[in-house]
């Protein structure tokens, strides 16, 4: 059974309009909780846009189930996230002015940083995932980093315009999963994946979890949250 991250970041983000202190995503994990996520994941951009340092201390204190921390590779963030102690931290890209992330780390390119990186966080007792494109050659490198954990993007089928194409990018998706795997990688997916979108995903047997957030905060202004994810947690078991 496929299991469940979701990204409380957009709560927060509705909090910064306001710059006040409600909604409370601290408050958010605790509904998605009690509906049945597996994990709770929320981003300490290096801009602070949404999640704050505050929110991921108060967050790893009081998320019952698994705490996954998306971050950069940048010093001070890995400085935090070893303070910190997230259960998991999940490594992405970090573009400043990009309204969400838009592809997958370039392990080829950084991975004597990265593999730096790995090493300081495990050593702090916190599992690593690298957020990846689905693609052999960075997943080939990912073994190399000491990472154990990627995380499939899969902003491109989630964006496809034809059935067509979202077959084609989801038979890459199920080959990279299967080619992790038989290199002894545990295997999570995310990024634009919805209630339409998600299923097909979760049905590809390698894949042990998906990291949804966005679809689910804004299904659940209209429905309620706790309600939100348990559609969620239907459309992907």
């Amino acid at each position: 059974m496929v299991k469940l991250g979701v990204n409380i970041d957009h709560i927060a983000t509705l909090r910064q309009a306001r710059k006040g202190q409600f909604p409370d995503p601290v408050y958010a994990a605790s509904i998605c909780e009690k509906a049945g996520c597996d994990s709770i994941v929320a981003h300490l951009r290096e801009d602070r846009r949404h999640i704050n340092d505050n929110d991921i201390r108060r967050l790893r204190q009081s998320v019952k189930t698994r705490f996954n921390l998306e971050m950069s590779i940048s010093a001070e963030i890995v400085d935090i996230a070893c303070l910190v102690k997230p259960h998991q931290a999940t490594l992405v890209p970090e573009k400043r002015k990009e309204l969400t992330t838009e592809g997958g780390l370039d392990i080829l390119k950084q991975k004597s940083k990265i593999k730096k990186v790995v090493k300081k966080l495990t050593g702090s007792g916190i599992e690593i995932s690298l957020f990846i494109d689905p693609d052999k050659k960075q997943i080939s490198a990912v073994t190399e980093t000491g990472a154990k954990i990627i995380e499939l993007h899969t902003g491109k089928y989630a964006a496809a315009k034809t059935q067509s194409q979202r077959n084609k990018l989801l038979q890459e998706l199920a080959k990279a999963a299967s080619f992790a795997q038989s290199l002894g990688l545990t295997v999570a997916a995310g990024h634009g994946l919805d209630y339409n979108n998600a299923q097909a995903i979760a049905k590809i047997p390698e894949i042990q979890e998906l990291n949804i957030g966005y679809s689910i905060i804004c299904r659940g202004i209209f429905i309620g949250l706790e309600t939100a994810v348990k559609e969620m947690l239907k459309h992907t078991r």
